[in-house]
């Protein structure tokens, strides 16, 4: 997988291999057994690809894209698969997401809506947290125009 990624990668960044063995301090041979899978890269270079590629090391060295379906997601990114909406609307958020996000029985989730761009679901406190920050930072007259 990860040579595959590897060469994934660098074609979807349009990089050559000069650039990159450049990025990260190798031989263009380096890289190019890398790719083929002839040698693996040693922990050090695979972070520094991970680095200058933008994903979660983890990804790098063992996303398969022929197992899901879909490229490399960029660091933080992240695609849990699709849910079914019930009779009354709800949904079940995949394990995976909710492990991630931290999602527990009985938080309390926001959703947010906008007909361009789709749905959003943010935790209630974080989006809470964030609006009284927003509002710290507003001068004065507008705080007192907010609270009327």
């Amino acid at each position: 997988m990860l040579h595959e990624n590897l060469l994934t990668l660098r074609k979807m960044h349009h990089y050559s291999q000069e650039k990159v063995a450049e990025e990260i301090g190798v031989s263009r041979q380096a890289l190019a057994k890398w790719e083929t899978g002839e040698t693996t890269p040693d922990i050090g270079n695979c972070m520094a690809l991970a680095k200058l590629y933008e994903v979660s090391l983890d990804d790098l060295v063992q996303f398969s894209q022929e197992e899901r379906g879909i490229p490399i997601p960029p660091k933080g990114k992240h695609l849990f698969g699709a849910v079914t909406v019930g009779e009354k609307g709800q949904i079940v958020i995949p394990k995976k997401a909710r492990e991630i996000f931290e999602i527990k029985p009985g938080d309390k989730l926001l959703v947010l809506g906008d007909e361009a761009q789709g749905i959003a679901i943010v935790k209630a406190d974080i989006m809470m947290n964030f609006m009284r920050k927003v509002k710290s930072l507003m001068p004065e007259e507008n705080k007192k125009e907010e609270e009327s």
